[in-house]
C-alpha cells in the first residue's frame, strides 16, 4: 500500500519514537522522571490518543467513538499498572494485545483508512508497552537495548542456519508454503523489505513476545526449556487467527510454533532482543520471496 507523505512522515515519527527507547538516556530519563512523579504516567494515555488523532486527521477519519476506543485502550493498561503494580503483568499484556489482535473498534474506522490507522495503533501500543515495562516499574530482563558484540549478530544467522531447514521441511510437509522457487520479485524491493520486515513486524513481535511474555515466564516459572516451549506455544497459538489457510489455521500455528522455540532460545542467549528480532525478520523474508 502507498502512504502519502504525511502518512510516511506519522509512521516515521513513531518509529523514531520507538527506537529512541533504544539509548539508556532515554530510559534512565523517564525511569527517573516517573520514580519521582509516578502520577506523570497518566500522560501517556493522552499523548498517545493525541497522536492517534493526528494520524487520523492525516486521512480524514477523525470520529469522536473512534477517540474514544483508542483513549479507553491506553487508559486502561495504565489503570491495571498504576494500580496493581508487578501483581498485573501478564493483564496488562493482554490489554494491550488482544484488542489490537482482535481488531477492537474496527467498526469506526473507514475501511480505505484501516491499513494506514492500523499500524499507527500497532505503533501506540509498543511505544506504551515500552512505557509501562521500559520506564514505570520495570521488570527486568527485556533486553531492549542494541546488539553489544558480535554474538548478538552471529547468534541470528546460526538460528537461521539450523530452524530454516526444519521450517521448510515442516511447512511444505503439512501444506502450509509450497515448494521454494527462485524469487520473482526486483532486488531494490527485496531489499527494501529487510527493514519494512524488522520495523514493521520483526521487532513489535519480537518486544511481546519474547522480551514481555517470554522474559515474564522465564521470570515467575524458571528458565526452562519447558517455559520455552509454553512461551512458543503461546506465540503459535497468536497464528490461529491468520491467514491464508482456513481459520483457526492449526498449519500456521505449527510452524510459528517452531519459529518461536528458534527465537526464544536466541533471545536467551543474546544481550538484545534486536537478535530475536533479526531471525524472525530472517524468516519472514525468506517465506515472503522464496515461498
Amino acid at each position: 500500500m502507498a502512504y502519502t507523505a504525511l502518512q510516511t512522515a506519522t509512521l516515521a515519527a513513531l518509529l523514531a519514537a520507538i527506537f529512541a527507547f533504544f539509548a539508556a538516556p532515554v530510559q534512565r530519563g523517564l525511569q527517573g522522571e516517573l520514580r519521582q512523579r509516578p502520577a506523570l504516567l497518566w500522560a501517556a494515555p493522552l499523548l498517545l490518543t493525541a497522536m492517534f488523532v493526528a494520524a487520523s486527521a492525516a486521512v480524514s477519519a477523525v470520529s469522536a467513538p473512534q477517540t474514544l476506543v483508542v483513549l479507553a485502550y491506553t487508559c486502561a493498561p495504565v489503570l491495571c499498572r498504576y494500580t496493581l503494580g508487578t501483581r498485573a503483568d501478564f493483564l496488562v499484556i493482554l490489554l494491550l494485545w488482544l484488542p489490537i489482535e482482535f481488531a477492537a473498534g474496527v467498526a469506526f474506522v473507514p475501511r480505505a483508512s484501516y491499513g494506514f490507522l492500523h499500524t499507527v495503533i500497532y505503533g501506540i501500543a509498543i511505544l506504551l508497552g515500552l512505557t509501562l515495562f521500559l520506564g514505570f516499574r520495570p521488570i527486568g530482563g527485556m533486553k531492549f537495548n542494541l546488539p553489544r558484540g558480535w554474538r548478538d549478530l552471529w547468534l541470528p544467522l546460526a538460528g537461521f542456519a539450523l530452524v530454516a531447514p526444519v521450517l521448510i521441511a515442516v511447512g511444505v510437509g503439512i501444506g502450509f508454503i509450497p515448494p521454494p522457487h527462485l524469487p520473482v520479485q526486483p532486488a531494490g524491493k527485496m531489499a527494501a523489505a529487510v527493514g519494512l520486515i524488522f520495523a514493521g513486524t520483526a521487532l513489535p513481535e519480537e518486544i511481546l513476545f519474547r522480551a514481555l511474555i517470554q522474559n515474564l515466564m522465564m521470570q515467575r516459572f524458571g528458565a526452562t526449556t519447558r517455559t520455552l516451549i509454553w512461551a512458543s506455544l503461546v506465540f503459535g497459538c497468536a497464528h490461529l487467527d491468520n491467514g491464508p489457510q482456513p481459520l483457526p489455521n492449526w498449519r500456521y500455528m505449527i510452524v510459528a510454533t517452531i519459529a518461536g522455540l528458534a527465537y526464544g532460545r536466541v533471545f536467551q542467549k543474546s544481550s538484545s532482543v534486536v537478535s530475536s528480532a533479526l531471525l524472525h525478520m530472517m524468516v519472514d523474508w525468506t517465506k515472503h520471496f522464496f515461498f
